[in-house]
């Protein structure tokens, strides 16, 4: 059995996210503790997001931190699984793929 680490984690959300045509950008949140540690940027869809190992969630104070950050309308996740990653993302996928498709049609 191999033990992922957070950092496993975090470049397979890295990479997956490239290959949709999106950006991500690891965040520091200067006088600001506990917020989460990447912005996910895809055509039509931002998100931030917590990355744990797997078995880890968001500590009480994380999660206080996220709970502000979506009274704002923004949307926050804590991905600690390669799964759950692929989840999201493949939830998204077609859309995404849709509107990158319209952009690159001059139709968005």
């Amino acid at each position: 059995m191999v033990l992922l680490k957070e950092r496993d984690i975090e470049r397979h959300l890295v990479r997956e996210v490239k290959k949709l045509g999106g950006e991500i950008r690891k965040v520091k949140w200067i006088g600001r503790r506990n917020a989460p540690d990447r912005r996910v940027m895809l055509p039509g869809f931002c998100f931030w997001c917590e990355v744990k190992r797997p078995g880890e969630w968001a500590t009480p104070a994380q999660a206080r931190e996220h709970t502000v950050i979506r009274r704002t309308g923004e949307t926050v996740y804590v991905l600690n699984t390669i799964e759950s990653i692929n989840k999201l993302l493949g939830a998204h996928r077609a859309k995404i793929a849709a509107l990158v498709k319209g952009i690159l049609d001059g139709k968005a």
